[in-house]
């Protein structure tokens, strides 16, 4: 009978169940559907949260690994050569308080018509594969201290004098220039190493990177970065009856452009005030300024697919030394570019004068020269203390008794044309003997270049002994500087004191010569004159 009533069989089983103490269900073994315990299930999740761990550990080993090649492909896309080609080096600067020195980067224009699409940007097809050119070429001055950014443009046609390079990876030696030279041939002898060289021959100024594009990455950057304003005070063609000019087609205002026009832009000499490389050096300039601004300001570059288009193209468009060579360092680079405020940035174009059609540095190029060299911003907005009358450091210690300062003096009086002027080390050396300081002597041992006297010491202990000899002998504080290429207290006899035995601190200008042609980089109201005979209605 309780066969045929399976139904309340089944009831009493439950029923009877139910009485019974059940087991209660752990965390990781659910019970049933009528409340029981599944038996397995907490083995079954147990290897369901092992396989999901496992699957998350490869996937984000996955995803590692392709970050890391993704990195390293942008790092293979960067194109590397050796920073500079000559046998001999400008020295280094001399750090400031803070342990810092300038930063100065030399940006080059290459016009290298090597591929199909340079070709095409570039127009001469009769120059195809031919040696290219340094058509721009900029100095990067980035002050020791990260507040101020200075930059120098040289036009093309300036004559200088190439020095011997030799290409590391083949032995190739290129002469030195026979007499001057236009400044663009220096990437023909070897590579952009040698324009590093030729204008650290020229200026004096230490060159710690260098950063070369060519015209298909100038439109390829543009184009990422997605515009830059520039403007014109009329419309423009840069085209005349010959068939010379960039191609430059402009209405009159402020518009941006990219890619193609933006090389155009960056090309145009035919159309822009008197059609010379310094209207062009001056279009450059407006054109960098607003790039920085739309670097700094443009919130569309927030979007990763920008900022990744922009770090491709940029890793393709460029050739770099070896000290650029991952996108880490290039990125720590712009870090510290990006902290200059534009109102902190000065454009200038090397002072120059026609020579024939060329034209050579003149005396306001050296003025502009040694600015950067002695870290002075090119904006005038250093404290005058900065300038001239402060050391490098404050002295932890007082200066010893005079009697016991150690003091070693050379001779640095040689100069570009004049030699060292005869036993000017031994004459101050006696002179500083004579007032007391009986640990002075002269280093005979070589003659040295130095454009005004300085005293260098290598640690702050003895930073007070060097300021008590600058006070003996009446040279200015500003002059006292840490170095760390001496081993004690040194004064070095500079060109500015070539006899007698009275110093006489020369008076220094440490403005930017109008004739560089200063834009401040806060400045969004520059607009390029348009020449009357490339204009069009």
């Amino acid at each position: 009978m309780r066969q045929r009533s399976g139904q309340g069989e089944g009831t009493l089983t439950r029923a009877r169940d139910t009485e019974a103490e059940p087991e209660p269900a752990g965390d990781d073994e659910p019970a049933g559907g009528d409340g029981t315990p599944r038996r397995g299930a907490g083995r079954r999740g147990r290897r369901l949260l092992k396989w999901a761990a496992a699957g998350l550990a490869v996937a984000m080993i996955a995803a590692a690994a392709a970050g890391y090649l993704y990195y390293e492909r942008l790092n293979d896309n960067l194109k590397k050569d050796h920073l500079n080609l000559a046998d001999s080096k400008v020295p280094a600067p001399t750090p400031n308080a803070a342990g810092q020195t300038p930063l100065n980067i030399l940006l080059i224009g290459s016009d290298a018509r090597d591929t199909e699409e340079n070709q095409d940007l570039g127009g001469a097809r009769e120059t195809f594969g031919s040696t290219p050119l340094a058509d721009v070429q900029m100095l990067v001055h980035l002050s020791a201290d990260r507040t101020n950014m200075s930059v120098i443009s040289m036009p093309r046609d300036t004559l200088v004098r190439i020095p011997k390079c030799t290409d590391p990876d083949d032995g190739t030696v290129y002469p030195a220039s026979d007499g001057r030279v236009m400044t663009n041939q220096s990437l023909g002898h070897g590579g952009p190493g040698c324009s590093v060289a030729t204008w650290e021959k020229l200026t004096g100024i230490p060159i710690d990177h260098f950063m070369m594009v060519d015209f298909a990455g100038v439109v390829s950057i543009a184009d990422a970065v997605g515009g830059v304003p520039v403007c014109v005070d009329a419309n423009i063609l840069s085209r005349d009856s010959k068939g010379h000019g960039s191609g430059l087609r402009m209405e009159k205002g402020t518009h941006p452009v990219r890619g193609e026009q933006a090389l155009q832009w960056l090309r145009t000499r035919y159309g822009f005030e008197d059609g010379s490389d310094l209207a062009r050096s001056k279009a450059q300039h407006m054109y960098m300024n607003a790039l920085v601004r739309e670097l700094r300001a443009n919130a569309t570059l927030s979007s990763p697919n920008k900022l990744r288009r922009l770090v491709e193209q940029a890793t393709r468009a460029l050739t770099v030394d070896q000290g650029l060579d991952t996108v880490k360092k290039l990125y720590d680079l712009s870090n510290e570019l990006r902290g200059v405020e534009p109102e902190r940035i000065t454009m200038t174009t090397m002072p120059n004068r026609y020579v024939g059609a060329r034209v050579e540095p003149t005396e306001d190029a050296e003025q502009l020269f040694r600015l950067v060299r002695e870290d002075i911003a090119l904006d005038g907005k250093d404290e005058p203390a900065d300038r001239d009358g402060t050391p490098s450091e404050a002295p932890t210690d007082p200066a010893a008794d005079d009697a016991k300062i150690a003091v070693q003096v050379q001779n640095g009086t040689r100069t570009d044309t004049l030699g060292p002027a005869s036993g000017r080390a031994g004459t101050i050396a006696g002179l500083l003997v004579d007032r007391g300081f009986a640990e002075a002597f002269a280093d005979r041992s070589s003659a040295l270049t130095e454009e005004r006297t300085v005293i260098r010491y290598p640690s702050a202990d003895l930073a007070g002994d060097a300021l008590r000899i600058a006070e003996a002998l009446g040279v200015p504080a500003g002059s006292v500087r840490k170095s760390t290429d001496v081993s004690g207290v040194t004064l070095v006899v500079g060109a500015d004191w070539r006899e007698g035995t009275k110093y006489r601190a020369p008076k220094v200008d440490n403005t930017t010569p109008e004739s560089a042609n200063a834009l401040n980089g806060a400045d969004e109201t520059a607009c390029m004159k348009v020449n009357p005979a490339f204009t069009w209605s």
